[in-house]
This record gives C-alpha cells, structure tokens and sequence, in this order.
C-alpha cells in the first residue's frame, strides 16, 4: 500500500511497486488529464509536480513517490498565473498536451521568474506539441512570469 497526496487529497492505492505513477494516476485515481504518450520520458505529456517539481510520471515508479505531494492540472487554482496566462492568449488548440506543458512551466516559473526568450525556448525544448501551439505558449509563459512578478512572486 502507498500513500500519496493528489492535488491536496490524501490517496492510498494497493498496487504494485514498480507500477509507474502515470498509471496509478490514470486508472487507480481517475486522472485522466495525465496523458500517455511515449512512455520514456521524452515527450512531457504526462508531467506532473512531484513536490513542486516537474517530472514525467510515466517513468516514476510508484514507490518512489510514496508520501509524496503530487500536482495535476486540476490542482493548480483556476487564478493561477499559467491558467490566467493559457486562457488570455489562447493556448490550447486539440489540448492534448497542454496540462503537461503547464505544469513544466509551473515549475520552469518558480526557477526562473523573469526568464529570458532563450530560457523560455530552452526550458520547452524538450515538450513535444504536435498541433503547432509553441508561439502561444511562448507568449503565455511571459504573461505568466509578468502576473505573478506584479503579484510579488
């Protein structure tokens, strides 16, 4: 038995040890904004926060993360900075891999907080979006970093 806190929730699922937490997520817990997609760690669908760090749950064992804080996309407040940010300008287009690349920049956004365009560039280089949303995101991110430097963060 593990135990986890999802999105502020305290969980306990009954599964094997080396059962990756993408998988606990999506058909232990019913969290399905946790995507598959490559299941190697190359393509960011499937990041979460694990104690306020990104990481690619497909490739997380279960027991690494026990007692662990996991974040999804519905954890993060709808006044968030990155979801105010997502919506103004308009982000998603199929959707797809959008709560991954939020929550990389959740992260991305609490190292850096006034980042640069080549850190922005950077710091996604590694998330695959197939349907072309890059120059959004990329706008996004800077409004995200703008909000929440008038915030005091």
């Amino acid at each position: 038995m593990f135990a986890l806190t999802v999105n502020g929730t305290r969980q306990q699922v009954d599964v094997a040890p080396d059962t990756p937490l993408l998988w606990v997520l999506r058909d232990n817990l019913g969290i399905t904004s946790v995507k598959y997609s490559c299941g190697i760690a190359e393509c960011g669908m499937c990041t979460v926060l694990i104690d306020g760090t990104a990481r690619r749950s497909c490739v997380v064992p279960i027991e690494e993360v026990d007692g662990s804080a996991i974040t999804t996309i519905e954890g993060l407040p709808d006044d968030h900075p990155v979801k105010i940010a997502w919506i103004e300008k308009q982000v998603p287009q199929c959707g797809y891999c959008q709560p991954g690349i939020m929550l990389q920049t959740v992260d991305f956004l609490s190292r850096v907080p006034h980042p640069s365009e080549t850190e922005i560039n950077n710091a996604m280089d590694d998330v695959i979006c197939r349907c072309g949303s890059h120059p959004r995101i990329r706008k996004a991110i800077r409004m995200a970093a703008k909000i929440t430097a008038s915030q005091g963060g």
